[in-house]
């Protein structure tokens, strides 16, 4: 978390065959009491995805076309901070509208072409920007640019054709959202979360940035995203031994309902659920005093009773409970419950790079 501008980035299943349906069931329905273990391990990794509501589901395509069709217009309210493909509390699919506060009966229509809309207040949404760790570094821990006393989350390792190696978190962690030359050193501690706060070591250089995908605060975005060079002796591909270990290198596509997991700088590893999909939001890289509003298109939405992502989480890779990675996190509302991610597929093709963790059985 840059410190004035509240980033998400400073440090941003078998008992019983019953017991995980009754899990997955709960998930789905919008019930989730709380996971049956802290963390999934080998001995309890389930052996297939729950099923959830993905884009090609006959009853979600047309919450989608509605979403397409009103959704300018309701990002057009001037409390309305996004939209979104949801299920509602009867399991029916609903278009989201999410809002910085309550909002006057019949400023946002109770339906659109015969599809519900759901509201929901959560206030603005903030992109989210530790400790040293010896070299090779696991993933999902405090990184940042020497440039600025931030700190955000490293993604994961991925590689190029080449077998060369970069780092893979956010262009606001990274980049220092486009204002950061590339070939500038990527510090591990984030300097937010330095020995002497904001003061850099030669000893934190983890890499160089390399690359990142402008933020564009005038047209439409899909991904917060950047990569800096780094090798194997300094960045290693799995989390903190407290976390869901090494990601799978297969992807997968999000769903309304599927089942998912962070680790990041601050919140460590945490458990949500996808609430909606192809969502809009405006997401405000400034302050509440000066607003810097960027619009994001075809994004994830998690969700989860208590905090899933805070300051210093940006970066963190979104996993499911098979750990093939959906998305990369990068906003979230104040109190972390919904957070925000890009589709991972779009931003692995925007470098030409592929997730370097673990290769799935033949």
């Amino acid at each position: 978390m840059k410190p004035p501008s509240r980033r998400y980035c400073p440090r941003a299943f078998g008992l019983l065959a019953a017991i995980l349906a009754v899990t997955v069931i709960c998930w789905l329905t919008g019930g989730w009491i709380g996971p049956v273990e802290a963390k999934l391990t080998p001995a309890t990794e389930p052996v297939q995805e729950p099923i959830g509501f993905d884009a090609n589901h006959p009853r979600v395509q047309a919450a989608l076309s509605a979403q397409h069709r009103h959704g300018p217009r309701l990002m057009a309210e001037p409390e309305v901070v996004g939209t979104a493909t949801g299920l509602d509390n009867a399991d029916e699919p609903t278009v989201v509208v999410y809002t910085r506060q309550a909002v006057a009966v019949g400023a946002i229509p109770p339906s659109v072409d015969g599809i519900p809309v759901t509201v929901k207040v959560t206030g603005e949404i903030r992109p989210m920007q530790a400790d040293y760790f010896p070299r090779p570094v696991p993933i999902g821990v405090s990184v940042g640019n020497k440039r600025e006393c931030a700190a955000g989350t490293i993604g994961c390792r991925v590689k190029d054709a080449a077998g060369k190696v970069y780092i893979l978190s956010n262009n606001h962690v990274l980049a220092m959202e486009n204002v950061s030359p590339l070939g500038v050193g990527i510090a591990q501690p984030g300097l937010f979360d330095a020995a002497v706060q904001c003061v850099y070591s030669t000893t934190y250089l983890l890499g160089k940035l390399y690359d990142f995908e402008p933020i564009s605060f005038t047209q439409n975005n899909i991904m917060d995203a950047a990569i800096a060079s780094t090798n194997k002796s300094k960045l290693g591909n799995a989390t903190p031994n407290d976390g869901y270990g090494k990601p799978k290198t297969t992807t997968a596509a999000a769903a309304i309902g599927q089942q998912v997991q962070k680790y990041g700088r601050t919140t460590g590893h945490t458990l949500g659920a996808i609430s909606a999909i192809n969502a809009t939001f405006d997401i405000n890289y400034g302050t509440d005093v000066n607003p810097r509003f960027a619009r994001f298109v075809n994004q994830i939405v998690v969700s989860s009773p208590t905090a899933f992502i805070l300051p210093g989480d940006s970066g963190s890779l979104l996993v499911t409970n098979l750990k093939k990675p959906v998305g990369l996190l990068f906003a979230g509302n104040g109190n972390g419950t919904l957070a925000i991610a890009n589709p991972i597929n779009p931003v692995l093709q925007r470098f030409g790079v592929t997730i370097d963790g673990r290769v799935p059985p033949q």
